[in-house]
C-alpha cells in the first residue's frame, strides 16, 4: 500500500506524462516521418525528472535533464526526495504501467519510433539515480525500418547526386544503433559514411553539415555505448566525466573493427568539429590507448595516417617538417635561417593542403624570427610569425601566393586564432602580399570573396593597414572596394574625402556597379556613416561631384527608394 505522501509524488509524475502526451498528441506525426522513408516514428525516448517536488518531462538524453545546482555545485537539499527501495519497488512499475496504457492507445502509430525508452531522474536521500523504467520495441516497425535501410544502403552504391542531409542524419544514427543492429558491421559503416562526404563534397556549406551529424551520431555512439562497455562513468560537476578501466577488459577481449570504429570517430572529432570539442576526440584516443591499442598511440603521434609519409614529414639540413593531421599541427623547426629554409617550408605546405591535409592548421614554430605584420589587430601567434618570417624574402612571394590559393576556403579558420583575431588559412600570406606589391591585388580580391563576415573580421584591420600603405586612388579603389564590401560595420576609416574626389569616385561607382543596393548600402555605411550622411554630403556637392553622389544614394538605396517613389 503506498503512503499519502509517496501517492501526491506519483500524482505530480503522473500529471506530467499527461501533460507530454498532450503535448505531442498536437503533431501531424504522419507528415513528419514522410519527409524520409528511413524514419518510422517521432520520439525513441523520453526522460521523466523527478527533484524538489516538481516532475520534468521531454525527449532528451540522461545528461540533457540535471538537478539545479548552487554555486559550489552542489545539489540544493531536496524536500522531495524518494527512498531509493521506494523508487525500484514501487515508483517504477507504477510509472511503467502507466505509460504502457499511453503506448497501446497510440493515437497516431507515428507518434513513437520502432524502439522507445522511458527513463526516470529521480533524487534520492543518496543522490542521483537514473533508472530505466520501461523499453518498449515494436517488431513490425523494427523490420521495416531494417528494410528501408536495406532499400536505401543499395540505392546509394548507385547514387552519383548529393545526398538529403535528412537521411543522412536518420541513416547514421540506425547504423550505430543496437537495437536494429546487435553486431556493428563496423567498415561498412565507415565505408557508407566516406561515400556520402565524398558525394556532398562539391557544397561545402551541405559537406558540412553532413559531416556534423555523422560525427554527432558516432560520439553518442562512443559515449552512450562503446565507451560504457569498458570503462566505468563517474560524472563529476559542470558536466565533466572520469572513465575507470573496467578489470576485466583487454585488447584481446576487444572487437577489432568497433575498436577501429572508435578511433574514426576519434579522429573525426578532432578533425572536423570545433575547438571546443576536441578534448573529447583526445580523450578518446586516450581510452583506446590504455586499453592496449597501438594504432591509438601511432595516431597521437604520427597522424591518422590517412596521408602518405612523404607528405607529412621532411628533414634537411636547413629545416624539419612534420604534420599531424588527427591534431592538425604542422611543427616546423628552422636550422638554418634564410630564404632556403622558408621555401622548403611553404612548398611542404603546399604538398601537404594538396595531399588533403586539414585547412583549420596550425604551425607550430622552432625559430630565433620572430616578424610579425605591420597590421594592428591580429593574433601573435606562431602561424603569424611563420609567414612574416617568410615574407621578409621578396623571392618567396610568387610562391607564397601559391600557397595562399591553395590554403584560402571559406568556413575554415587557423587553428590558433579565435575571436576577433579568428581568420581564414592564407590570410597572413595575403595580408602580406597585398601590403608589399600592386601585383597582389587581385589576391587580396580573392581572398575577400570567400571572407565569412559573420566569423571574422580581420580583414577590417587589413583594409586599414591596406589605405594607410597604398593610399585611396584610382588604382586602389577597386580593390579597396572588395574589402569594404567584405568588411564587418565595424571597420573604422577615415576615407570619406579622399573618397569624394572626383576621379575616386568615378572609380568607385564603376566598382560597384553589379552590386546589389544591399551591398552598396553597407559600403556607405562604413565611408560616410549611413545612407542620411551620404545624402547630406550628395545636397551639399554641386556639378560633377554631386551628380556622382547622387548616383551613389541610388545603387544604395536600390528598389527601397524606387518603391517609396512608386507609392
Amino acid at each position: 500500500m503506498i503512503d499519502t505522501y509517496l501517492e501526491t509524488q506519483m500524482n505530480e509524475m503522473e500529471k506530467a506524462i499527461e501533460k507530454w502526451w498532450l503535448s505531442i498528441g498536437e503533431k501531424d506525426a504522419a507528415s513528419i516521418v514522410n519527409r524520409t522513408s528511413l524514419q518510422v516514428g517521432i520520439h525513441d525516448s523520453v526522460v521523466l525528472e523527478y527533484a524538489d517536488e516538481r516532475a520534468m518531462i521531454g525527449d532528451a538524453y540522461l545528461d540533457d535533464l540535471d538537478f539545479e545546482w548552487d554555486a559550489r555545485g552542489s545539489y540544493h537539499p531536496s524536500t522531495g526526495s524518494i527512498p531509493e527501495e521506494s523508487i525500484r519497488g514501487i515508483v517504477v512499475p507504477k510509472l511503467a504501467s502507466f505509460m504502457q496504457e499511453k503506448l497501446d492507445n497510440l493515437p497516431q502509430a507515428a507518434l513513437i519510433d520502432y524502439s522507445f525508452s522511458f527513463w526516470g531522474k529521480f533524487q534520492t536521500e543518496n543522490g542521483k539515480i537514473n533508472v530505466l523504467i520501461l523499453k518498449q520495441v515494436d517488431p513490425a516497425k523494427k523490420e521495416q525500418l531494417l528494410e528501408r535501410v536495406a532499400d536505401y544502403l543499395q540505392l546509394l552504391e548507385e547514387k552519383e547526386a548529393p545526398t538529403d542531409p535528412l537521411e543522412t542524419f536518420f541513416l547514421a544514427r540506425h547504423l550505430v544503433d543496437r537495437d536494429l543492429f546487435p553486431k556493428l558491421d563496423t567498415s561498412k559503416i565507415i565505408s557508407v559514411f566516406e561515400q556520402i562526404l565524398d558525394l556532398n563534397k562539391g557544397n561545402q556549406p551541405q559537406l558540412t553539415e553532413h559531416r556534423h551529424t555523422i560525427v554527432h551520431a558516432l560520439r553518442d555512439w562512443a559515449e552512450q555505448d562503446w565507451l560504457l562497455q569498458h570503462f566505468d562513468r563517474k560524472e563529476l560537476q559542470w558536466g565533466q566525466k572520469v572513465y575507470t578501466k573496467k578489470a576485466e577488459q583487454h585488447l584481446g577481449s576487444i572487437d577489432p573493427g568497433e575498436m577501429e570504429l572508435f578511433l574514426y570517430t576519434a579522429v573525426a572529432i578532432l578533425k572536423y568539429e570545433p575547438s571546443y570539442a576536441r578534448d573529447t576526440g583526445s580523450e578518446f584516443l586516450e581510452r583506446a590507448k590504455e586499453l592496449g591499442s597501438e594504432h591509438a598511440a601511432r595516431i597521437m603521434l604520427e597522424g591518422s595516417g590517412s596521408i602518405a609519409r612523404e607528405y607529412t614529414q621532411m628533414a634537411n639540413e636547413v629545416v624539419e617538417c612534420k604534420a599531424n593531421d588527427v591534431f592538425a599541427t604542422v611543427t616546423i623547426a628552422v636550422k638554418q635561417e634564410g630564404e632556403e629554409c622558408y621555401a622548403q617550408a611553404i612548398r611542404f605546405l603546399c604538398q601537404l593542403l594538396r595531399a588533403g591535409f586539414p585547412k583549420s592548421y596550425q604551425i607550430k614554430l622552432k625559430s630565433k624570427e620572430k616578424q610579425l605584420l605591420p597590421i594592428k589587430g591580429l593574433a601573435k601567434s606562431a602561424t603569424h610569425r611563420f609567414f612574416a618570417n617568410a615574407l621578409a624574402y621578396p623571392s618567396l612571394h610568387p610562391l607564397l601566393e601559391e600557397y595562399a590559393r591553395e590554403a584560402i576556403c571559406e568556413y575554415e579558420w587557423y587553428a590558433d586564432t579565435e575571436g576577433e583575431k579568428n581568420c581564414m588559412p592564407g590570410t597572413y600570406a595575403v595580408f602580406g602580399l597585398g601590403l608589399a606589391d600592386e601585383r597582389y591585388f587581385p589576391l587580396v580580391e580573392h581572398y575577400m570573396k570567400q571572407v565569412d563576415e559573420e566569423h571574422q573580421s580581420v580583414q577590417n584591420f587589413f583594409t586599414a593597414a591596406f589605405v594607410e600603405k597604398h593610399g585611396v586612388n584610382a588604382r586602389t579603389i577597386p580593390t579597396l572596394t572588395i574589402c569594404l564590401l567584405h568588411g564587418t560595420d565595424s571597420m573604422k576609416l577615415k576615407i570619406k574625402e579622399q573618397v569624394e574626389e572626383e576621379a575616386n569616385l568615378a572609380a568607385l561607382l564603376d566598382s560597384i556597379r553589379l552590386c546589389e543596393s544591399y551591398q552598396v548600402e553597407h559600403l556607405v555605411y562604413i565611408v560616410w556613416g549611413g545612407l542620411a550622411k551620404l545624402k547630406s554630403a550628395a545636397a551639399k556637392a554641386k556639378g560633377e561631384k554631386a551628380d556622382m553622389l547622387k548616383h551613389l544614394v541610388e545603387a544604395a538605396a536600390g528598389v527601397k527608394e524606387n518603391q517609396a517613389n512608386e507609392s
